[in-house]
């Protein structure tokens, strides 16, 4: 199985990316939902939590791993790697590279939640690419929360996006990352703000696409992943809202199964 993990509903977007790249492959996903939002804990916080969702993924049959997180993704990656015997992969660093492979200026933006910004990795991963590029970055920590909640289509959740992404539209920014894997549920909103001159990237097709072409290059791993088209989806907490907006998500009825932590 394809391994995912998730503090909550974002990681189903990236769910939905590996589906549709490397249609069939078995996937069992870990929504921490009774401990989301990630953004908000310290990095000690949150490199436990990671830690204990990839044991339970790996005693779940998982031969890769994928961090759906952008949080943990920053604080975790490589202590991560190093504690695990099974390829690992976070969605910060394939975002970065497409971004800065398609920005035609390198005025880059970025927004994430608070720990996603506060730590400085999409910065710290772009200039060591493009040493020139100018990056901008702007926490939202209230997108998050507002998606788990199912306020997709709310107007309240516009004036909210249309207030975050104002500093950024100030520095005519002409790429966009979308730092946090729940922001995807909301790129038709956020794409209307910032302008559509500017190619605002999701991290969560970038990371599908990463994890398919390490496979396509690693027969070895490829033959352990089991292709039935399964689908498992694991929450720590189980909510009406979370099983309405998975299904809008994977377009797909989906069956939620409970596991405490």
């Amino acid at each position: 199985m394809i391994g995912v993990f998730d503090s909550g509903i974002g990681g189903l977007t990236v769910v939905r990316s590996l589906m549709e790249h490397l249609p069939g492959y078995d996937i069992v996903y870990f929504g921490d939902t009774a401990r989301t939002p990630y953004g908000t804990k310290s990095p000690e916080t949150v490199v436990g939590y990671a830690l204990e969702n990839i044991d339970f993924l790996l005693n779940k049959g998982s031969a890769i791993i994928v961090m759906a997180c952008n949080t943990a993704s920053s604080v975790v990656a490589e202590s991560a790697v190093d504690q695990f015997d099974v390829p690992i992969f976070e969605v910060i660093t394939p975002a970065v590279e497409l971004t800065v492979k398609h920005s035609k200026h390198l005025r880059i933006g970025v927004i994430g939640t608070r720990a996603t910004v506060n730590s400085g990795i999409y910065e710290k991963k772009i200039k060591a690419l493009s040493p020139g590029a100018k990056v901008y970055s702007t926490a939202c920590p209230l997108l998050v929360p507002l998606v788990e909640e199912g306020w997709v289509k709310k107007p309240e959740t516009t004036m909210i996006i249309k207030k975050y992404l104002h500093p950024l539209k100030v520095r005519q920014v002409d790429t966009l990352i979308l730092g946090c894997t729940h922001y995807p549920l909301l790129k038709d909103k956020i794409q209307r703000k910032i302008g559509k001159k500017v190619d605002v990237v999701d991290s969560s097709t970038a990371v599908a696409k990463k994890v398919k072409a390490f496979l396509d290059t690693h027969a070895e791993v490829d033959k352990q992943l089991v292709k039935k088209g399964v689908f498992r989806l694991f929450v720590s907490d189980v909510t009406d809202q979370f099983e309405k907006t998975a299904r809008m998500t994977l377009k797909r009825n989906v069956e939620l199964e409970h596991v405490k932590t």
